[in-house]
């Protein structure tokens, strides 16, 4: 399999979570370019979203007159995490981070599995520490990766650094995999630990279901990090050992 491959099969995962269906019934897409496949994906994503658009712009203009305390306890009780989510990147963006600030973390989890980030990044990025930390972990909880891969791009270096700590090295290779702009994982990676990288090739070692994450992950790294690698894969299983020689020749 190549890395062609791979993002195209990391793209149905994501596509598969959009329109809320197993991601085998749309294994016919697995030769389709994994750029059309995301372009795709984010056109399906911009018309859920933009469903009801004036409806919804009202909402959030009569957010603006309801105190943040009474806003919400109403997004829990009344609005939900999808109608919540639909809203988020309506508000004026100090707003936002207020009532986020008094939602619960398994709320906020709920929120970010149905929130388009594009739409929300000023409030994402302003998210306190706490909160986001907390967050993260009630979605590694859930073992929601993908929601976990969409948010990485949005946030600051500091507070990504802190949150990966809040997953092991098996979601940490399955988030890498759904990670919306792969282009950043090297990047991603060296806000790691020295030590985590090589941890995190021998999770996939001891999981057949975590090759594919991890040769994916092998083939977005920079040539300084392959090379520090190297020594470590003649103690992989033999077929995942080969394959990773491949990737990082």
């Amino acid at each position: 399999m190549t890395a062609e491959n791979y993002a195209a099969e990391a793209e149905i995962l994501k596509l598969a979570r959009v329109l809320d269906v197993e991601p085998g019934r749309l294994g016919y897409l697995a030769r389709v370019d994994a750029d059309d496949l995301r372009a795709f994906r984010e056109q399906v994503t911009d018309a859920l979203f933009d469903a009801n658009a004036a409806a919804l712009q009202r909402m959030a203009l009569a957010a603006r007159v309801v105190p943040v305390g009474v806003l919400a306890k109403i997004a829990e009780k009344v609005f939900g995490p999808l109608l919540c989510a639909r809203i988020a990147g309506l508000v004026d963006v100090s707003r936002g981070v207020d009532v986020a600030k008094r939602l619960h973390p398994r709320f906020l989890a709920e929120v970010a599995a149905e929130l388009d980030p594009r739409r929300a990044s000023a409030i994402i990025s302003r998210i306190p520490l706490d909160t986001v930390l907390a967050v993260a972990a009630e979605l590694a909880r859930k073992e929601d990766w993908i929601t976990l891969g969409r948010f990485v791009g949005h946030l600051p270096d500091p507070t990504v650094r802190r949150a990966l700590e809040e997953i092991g090295d098996p979601g940490l290779l399955r988030v890498a995999f759904v990670l919306d702009d792969k282009r950043r994982i090297d990047h991603v990676v060296g806000l790691l630990p020295a030590h985590r990288l090589g941890r995190l090739i021998t999770a996939a070692a001891a999981d057949e279901d975590l090759w594919t994450p991890a040769l994916d992950l092998l083939a977005h790294l920079g040539e300084a990090r392959r090379a520090t690698l190297k020594p470590l894969l003649g103690g992989l299983p033999a077929g995942l050992r080969e394959r990773a020689q491949a990737t990082i020749k």
